[in-house]
Order: C-alpha cells, then sequence, then structure tokens
C-alpha cells in the first residue's frame, strides 16, 4: 500500500469512528464538510479550480453543500475511500499529489480531537515529507511576513518567506513542520525562535499552498 492510500484508508476509518459532527482544524467544517471537499476535489473537477481560486470559490462552496446534501454521510466517507477520476486510474498520480494533502487531513481530524497524541511515522515517510516541505516551502510560505528558516530535527534546513529582514526559525520533526506551512501553525508542535512579534505575526498568516 502506498502512503497516500494508507493516509486515505486511516483517515476514512476516522471519519467512520467519529461520524458526521465532529470537529476538524478546517474552520467551520464537521467531519461530513471535510469529507464532501474531498469528493469534490477528486470527483467534480467543474468545481476543483474554486479550492485555489478565490474569485471561484463560491461556487465550488454550493457544489460541496449539494454533494453533502445529497449523499448520506456513509457514503461520503465510501466515495473518499476509494480514489475518484484520474487518482483512480493512474496510482502514481495518487501517490504524488495525494501523499501530503491525505496525511494533513487525517491529522485535521486527529487533532482537532481532545485525546490526539503524536503518531510515530515510518522512516521513509518522513524522509519523503521533508523532501517536499523543502522543495516546497518557497510555495507554501510565500505569504509569510518574515523570512522562516525551517528545521528538521534529524538534519535539514529550509528557508521561505521574504528573503530579506527579520527571520524566524521554526524546528520540528518532518511532519511538524508540514502541518505548520499548510496553515495550522497553532497545532503543530514545532519550536519557534525569534522576536516575540515577529512569532506572533508569523503564527496568524495565511500560509499554505
Amino acid at each position: 500500500m502506498t502512503h497516500a492510500r494508507g493516509e486515505r484508508t486511516a483517515l476514512c476509518d476516522l471519519l467512520d469512528r467519529l461520524g458526521p459532527d465532529a470537529p476538524t482544524l478546517c474552520e467551520g467544517w464537521t467531519t461530513a464538510d471535510l469529507a464532501a471537499h474531498l469528493v469534490v476535489r477528486e470527483r467534480r473537477p467543474d468545481a476543483m479550480p474554486g479550492i485555489a481560486v478565490k474569485p471561484l470559490s463560491g461556487y465550488t462552496a454550493s457544489v460541496q453543500r449539494g454533494v453533502k446534501e445529497r449523499h448520506p454521510y456513509p457514503e461520503l466517507v465510501r466515495l473518499v475511500r476509494e480514489p475518484g477520476g484520474a487518482y483512480a486510474l493512474l496510482p502514481a498520480l495518487d501517490e504524488a499529489v495525494n501523499t501530503l494533502e491525505f496525511f494533513v487531513h487525517h491529522e485535521d481530524v486527529r487533532r482537532a480531537q481532545p485525546s490526539w497524541e503524536p503518531r510515530e511515522l515510518p522512516a521513509d515517510l518522513d524522509r519523503l515529507i521533508w523532501k517536499r516541505v523543502a522543495g516546497g516551502a518557497r510555495l507554501m510560505l510565500r505569504k509569510a511576513p518574515v523570512g522562516v528558516v525551517l528545521h528538521r530535527l534529524g538534519g535539514g534546513v529550509a528557508l521561505g518567506g521574504p528573503r530579506h529582514g527579520a527571520r524566524v526559525e521554526v524546528t520540528g520533526r518532518a511532519s511538524e513542520l508540514l502541518m505548520f506551512c499548510f496553515g495550522r501553525q497553532e497545532h503543530a508542535e514545532v519550536e519557534l525562535t525569534g522576536d516575540p512579534d515577529d512569532i506572533a505575526r508569523l503564527r496568524a498568516a495565511s500560509l499554505g499552498v
């Protein structure tokens, strides 16, 4: 099983256990909303652009509400469980695109629950996450108000944010740096070093792809 399929399966198992009304780290979304988002992302190409392009987000939100209303929650989770669209035909594409997507959303659900604890990840998944973080730091941190130096515990440094001026150093495991860079700053187990005002601005910034 690929890491993308592993995270997808683990997320769906958790969604089944928690039911449709559990909280997530995605602001305003329950587990049912998150499941509907993932269905739209893979199975409604007409609505996919609005996930990333703000002027089109209204249509995407409308489609997502319709998907949620039309499908009972168990069916939503079943649709998420099996890759849709091009991901169903191209496992390599699923692994390339969905490993981080499903890892982050799995953590969005896990970390919104009161009893969550950090996971010990397989070494190859940890390395893959760091490779993607290091390669995508400039994109994910493009809205950072200060320069950012990512330090991976175990080795590795990546840079993001403005190239000149103040910097904040962010230290943690690869998975925690990923959560931080994906806009989950308050829920990432990292250590931040720098000017307190710069740290506060970075924590409040809108980060992510």
